[in-house]
């Protein structure tokens, strides 16, 4: 009788679905317009609000859903452990209170927490054997937190 005790799943995708490459790329169009538009919209406008605030809500989906994607790594784990559904909810937690602040504000937290959701999955991406993501989570989380670092600036 074997006791498996390694927290890595059997198997894992040698690289990226092109799927998701097409869509995770998509998924930059709102944070590569929103900071266009915040520069581009007339200051204090109503588009200019609408630009600003619609940019915070999606950085904030964002910021939630890549906490998410650590619930699914902790079900994949062969011994669970607290820790990837502990970290799961930080991130929309504090996604939460960035939303809750002005969006100048709001954006630049974001931006931080955009680039520290990259840094605790660089380590969690590892050991679940996804660290065939990192290069696309690199350029996503690259651009969308540059986005939100010139939305702020913008305002």
């Amino acid at each position: 009788m074997s006791t498996v005790t390694a927290s890595r799943p059997a198997t894992a995708p040698a690289a990226p679905n092109p799927v998701a490459l097409r869509l995770g790329y998509a998924g930059l169009i709102p944070f590569v317009l929103g900071a266009a538009l915040v520069w581009l919209l007339p200051p204090y406008s109503d588009e200019h609000v609408f630009a600003l605030e619609g940019m915070a809500k999606y950085a904030a989906l964002i910021v939630s859903f890549l906490g998410g994607i650590h619930w699914g790594l902790g079900f994949r784990a062969t011994v669970p452990s607290p820790g990837p559904f502990a970290w799961g909810v930080v991130p929309a937690l504090l996604a939460w209170i960035a939303v809750l602040m002005p969006a100048y504000a709001g954006l630049v937290v974001l931006g931080a927490l955009l680039i520290v959701c990259y840094v605790v999955d660089r380590k969690a991406y590892r050991a679940h054997d996804a660290e065939a993501w990192l290069t696309l989570r690199f350029r996503l989380s690259a651009v969308a937190a540059l986005s939100c670092f010139l939305a702020a600036a913008g305002s």
